[in-house]
């Protein structure tokens, strides 16, 4: 779809008592939904409605429905299931599951001083959801916003120059599960056999190799930029500021080469062919990601959901309690994206 298309398209002004707008004037991105009077079933109402959803999500790549009756993680969860036909993603590694709840899960356990830096969930895996939702339980006094871009613009802001190496080259994600610094791997795979393991990897198009007896290291050939499924556009799409060195604190990244070497670096992130990628270019990326970006305060109750294939997500800092609570669904295969990549020894 393109992007003219996309902003000449009229905006309905109500959806069956619920109003439809956006955060800032004359901007798609993202859009706000609020019920016009009390008394709206909101799981009810998102059955009914799931189809003209999923266009207006496809649209702007995000929505805040705020005012909605969402009072608690259990109510939050129909909902999302509600939005979602084929059933919430309840088997994920990377995050712990919320207490109370089937198939959600506690957003990531990060120190609350530092940000948690732009990415698409899963992006660096083999599979990934399209849709991802965020729940405002409990919104922390001082900070916690939860920043989002949308990675069509991404590419606008990006060098032209740049996109096209991302583009050509793609990714290579390298993951070292180093006990007690990342998630136990048989958190992440669901499972003590190593012999599974390998078979998942193997499956995915996903390089192995043991360390030693605790610690498996995966490579992980991933795109950097994508073609929507649905709408065919093109999208900045993928993990890069999670994984790659120069992300991270000065003091912390140089006391983790001290310790384990790049070899044996918790996270990295690499071009396609295995040749690093520069700090400035990462810098150049940060910095589009920052002029994209669109912060809202949450509300107590919030929602917010995104197409994780069009949108990316952050953390501020934050100060005090804070509890969002994460749901996925629509689960998307890297094979039916983007072309087969070659398994990575």
């Amino acid at each position: 779809m393109d992007q003219s298309l996309r902003a000449c398209a009229p905006l309905p002004s109500d959806l069956d008592g619920v109003r439809l707008s956006t955060l800032t004037p004359g901007a798609l991105f993202p859009a706000r939904l609020e019920p016009t009077a009390p008394g709206l079933d909101p799981v009810a109402w998102a059955q009914t409605h799931r189809a003209a959803l999923d266009a207006l999500l496809l649209r702007h790549g995000a929505i805040l429905f705020r005012g909605f009756a969402l009072p608690d993680p259990q109510r939050f969860e129909r909902f999302a299931e509600a939005l979602e036909p084929t059933g919430l993603f309840g088997s994920y590694g990377d995050l712990p599951k919320k207490e109370g709840g089937r198939n959600t899960y506690r957003s990531t356990p990060y120190p609350e001083r530092q940000m948690i830096l732009y990415h698409n969930e899963s992006s660096h895996l083999d599979r990934w959801p399209r849709k991802q939702w965020f729940f405002a339980e409990q919104v922390a006094p001082v900070g916690g916003c939860t920043p989002i871009v949308d990675g069509r613009a991404m590419l606008r802001a990006l060098p032209p120059d740049l996109v096209a190496a991302l583009e050509a080259r793609g990714l290579l994600y390298v993951r070292t599960f180093t006990p007690r610094l990342d998630v136990d791997w048989r958190d992440f795979f669901k499972t003590d056999d190593r012999a599974e393991v390998a078979a998942r990897c193997a499956a995915g198009g996903i390089g192995l190799r043991w360390l030693d007896p605790e610690t498996p290291q995966t490579r992980t050939r991933g795109p950097a930029v994508i073609r929507h499924p649905l709408s065919g556009e093109r999208v900045f799409f993928n993990q890069m500021q999670l994984h790659h060195p120069a992300c991270l604190d000065p003091e912390v990244r140089e006391d983790l080469l001290d310790l384990f070497g790049i070899d044996r670096f918790p996270r990295n992130v690499l071009f396609g062919d295995g040749e690093t990628i520069p700090d400035e270019t990462m810098t150049v990326i940060g910095n589009a990601y920052e002029a994209c970006a669109v912060r809202f305060v949450w509300e107590t109750g919030d929602t917010v959901m995104v197409d994780n294939m069009l949108t990316a997500h952050a953390r501020d800092p934050y100060q005090g309690p804070r509890r969002v609570v994460v749901a996925m669904g629509a689960m998307t295969d890297r094979r039916s994206v983007v072309p087969a990549l070659a398994e990575v020894a």
